[in-house]
């Protein structure tokens, strides 16, 4: 096993996407023998405590078996109406064989505005976090339905990177019709060589990116490298693995062979580096001191510590936290601004009496926080303040 390389069950929270031409046959449907071990193996992994989503492509192939459309490119609207029927069948499919493990299954389909826009990322994080508290495994797919060609990921490995980094996965699994990286097409050149192990993704390794395998799928090594450029980014190790075989991701673990792409950091110092140097405040909210010292010891800010709120921003927007008059932080807001300064200086417990719904206990939850700037230096008028207040 490559250096730094673990088994999947030593993974905290794992997000397996799963190509169409694995789980669809052109001509039979869907391969229901291969969705039950596939769904045996996350019940595997889920019994040692590993959180597990899937990014599952098959809607438009199901739905265009079911159709009887004919092979070759179809039309945006024939897509979109395969995907509309496909939908339904492959939801109750991975329902039905999840439950065989007594796992219930949770459906959420996505639009590129979804994990784009920060308020609906937000959304979207949240309903799939929830999920995973209640010990759902959530099916994700995009909703081709109504996406459209500008308006799209594409593709499913994209995706899949996509909402890895939005739910902090620490583990990537790509299953396709292909195990792994290779310094060329292996059906095309006899002396393309495996890569067992890509420790960064370089200019070097995009070339060797060759394009879709199959009509099932969009995607090929291109759109994987893609992938894997933003998930190791996000400090999200990736693995890219062949889903031919039943129970593929026991076949990982026996060591069957697979790429494996080496995170570049952790997802929470990526992350907010670039909320701290990417985004630009859509507004601030000016806290006391004690608030300050709270955000600098690793907590949340809440309301009672918010002493003005300035701007006009939406849930999801970027914000500037001030501090004795500089900005000390930058987050994303919990609430839309007109909301902030409902609640501003109250105790969570009242956020429910005074907006009319129970809202998050947070302003800025820490997860969503980064500090800009150093602790003031107290002068020696405060030292003697604070260490008359401990001797009081």
């Amino acid at each position: 096993m490559a250096a730094n390389r673990k088994p999947l069950e030593r993974h905290r929270r794992i997000v397996i996407k799963i190509g169409s031409a694995l789980l669809v046959d052109r001509k039979t449907g869907l391969k229901k023998s291969w969705l039950d071990a596939m769904c045996a193996d996350i019940a595997a992994l889920k019994a040692k405590g590993v959180e597990v989503l899937v990014v599952s492509s098959g809607a438009i192939a199901l739905g265009r078996t079911v159709l009887n459309l004919p092979g070759g490119a179809l039309k945006l609207e024939e897509s979109q109406a395969a995907a509309a029927v496909g939908q339904i069948a492959l939801a109750r499919a991975w329902s039905e064989s999840l439950s065989t493990d007594r796992i219930i299954a949770g459906q959420i389909l996505l639009t590129l505005g979804d994990t784009e826009e920060r308020r609906r990322y937000l959304n979207a994080r949240a309903t799939i976090n929830q999920l995973l508290k209640l010990g759902s495994v959530p099916i994700i797919n995009e909703n081709d339905t109504v996406a459209t060609t500008e308006i799209r990921y594409g593709d499913n490995d994209r995706l899949a990177a996509r909402v890895a980094t939005m739910v902090g996965a620490d583990l990537l699994v790509l299953l396709s019709d292909i195990d792994g990286l290779y310094t060329a097409p292996p059906h095309l050149d006899p002396e393309a060589r495996f890569l067992d192990t890509i420790a960064e993704i370089t200019p070097e390794i995009e070339a060797m990116a060759g394009g879709a395998a199959s009509e099932l799928s969009r995607g090929g090594m291109r759109t994987k490298i893609d992938a894997g450029k933003i998930a190791t980014t996000a400090g999200c190790a990736m693995i890219i693995a062949s889903g031919k075989p039943e129970h593929p991701l026991q076949a990982i673990e026996a060591g069957a062979r697979s790429s494996w792409f080496a995170p570049s950091g952790s997802p929470v110092t990526a992350r907010k580096t670039w909320i701290a140097g990417q985004l630009l405040p859509a507004g601030s909210i000016a806290i006391d001191a004690g608030a300050e010292a709270a955000l600098r010891s690793g907590k949340s800010l809440l309301p009672a510590g918010v002493r003005q709120v300035t701007g006009t921003f939406s849930r999801g927007d970027t914000i500037a936290i001030l501090g004795a008059g500089r900005e000390i932080a930058r987050g994303l807001a919990g609430y839309d601004a007109d909301e902030a300064r409902q609640i501003a200086g109250k105790k969570s417990a009242e956020i429910a009496a005074i907006l009319g719904y129970a809202g998050r206990t947070a302003m800025v939850h820490r997860d969503d926080m980064v500090m800009t700037a150093p602790a003031a230096a107290r002068t020696g008028e405060e030292k003697n303040e604070k260490k008359g207040k401990l001797h009081a």
